[in-house]
């Protein structure tokens, strides 16, 4: 989303559908495709002022790069594989996930990772949840930052 796009979205205004995820939904013509745009729904949903954008195009990916999901930082991104459409969490470690949705990139200390499946359902209601969680999260984290060294150290 350009920011001309984000500044609508916040003021309440309507959104243009973000061409570079329409193209990563539609890259697949399978279940794959239609897991990911109902992702980017559910998110959308969730947060009706969420960047859209997509990075790190590298020849592997054919150049098409990676759907990610931007609110004060980085929220999620969205990968799709062969058997798995992946949603990662960058600061997923920090949230609290009472319906167990992440299953995936448990073992590290920032990330966490939804693998969805063909034939997954996905807890809207939850997952709706996790992702206002994540931009609270990266609201608290740049509040923190923002906050000067004495008043961090409680000095």
């Amino acid at each position: 989303m350009r920011k001309k796009e984000a500044a609508a979205a916040a003021s309440g205004g309507e959104v243009p559908a973000a061409r570079p995820h329409d193209a990563a939904a539609k890259r697949h013509d399978d279940w794959r495709g239609e897991t990911l745009a109902k992702v980017r729904a559910l998110i959308r949903e969730a947060d009706p002022a969420m960047i859209e954008d997509v990075k790190w195009r590298k020849p592997s990916n054919g150049m098409r790069g990676v759907p990610v999901w931007e609110h004060d930082g980085l929220i999620c991104t969205g990968e799709t594989y062969k058997a798995t459409v992946k949603v990662t969490f960058a600061r997923g470690a920090a949230l609290e996930d009472p319906s167990c949705l992440f299953n995936a990139s448990l073992a590290g200390g920032t990330r966490r990772a939804i693998d969805i499946h063909e034939g997954d359902r996905i807890d809207e209601a939850a997952f709706r949840a996790l992702i206002r969680a994540a931009v609270a999260e990266n609201k608290e984290a740049a509040t923190r930052k923002k906050a000067p060294a004495k008043a961090r150290t409680g000095q």
